[in-house]
């Protein structure tokens, strides 16, 4: 079982940027494809984006395309979610994903790490 926890999450106002960041305690990420997506009150958990094991390779939701970056720290172990130009839209409940095997929009992830709230204030 792999344990992912995130964190970073807060409240920001519309037009701000945060950077969330998970890590897996004991875990080489290097050994894991990684993602993240989102759920916002009432609606449907969104996918955000994934990577590849050696982080240089990325796959994003079309529409958060340029505004969300993610980067793989392997030497240090930690997932980054970098993130402006915020809007309310944003909004959600954000989780770390982690999968041996592939990385991509349509993958059942194997790992979910619990969240960690983003609000923004408008």
């Amino acid at each position: 079982q792999v344990q992912l926890v995130e964190s970073g999450g807060g409240l920001v106002q519309a037009g701000g940027s945060l950077t969330l960041s998970c890590a897996a305690p004991g875990r080489s990420l290097s050994s894991y494809y990684m993602g993240w997506f989102r759920q916002a009150p009432g609606k449907e958990r969104q996918y955000v984006g994934s990577i590849s094991k050696s982080g240089l390779s990325t796959d994003y939701e079309g529409s958060l395309k340029g505004r969300f970056t993610i980067v793989k720290d392997n030497s240090n172990n930690i997932l980054y979610l970098q993130m402006k130009g915020l809007q309310s839209e944003d909004t959600a409940l954000y989780f770390c994903v982690a999968d041996p095997y592939e990385y991509g929009e349509t993958v059942e992830y194997d790992y979910w790490g619990p969240g960690t709230q983003v609000t923004v204030s408008s």
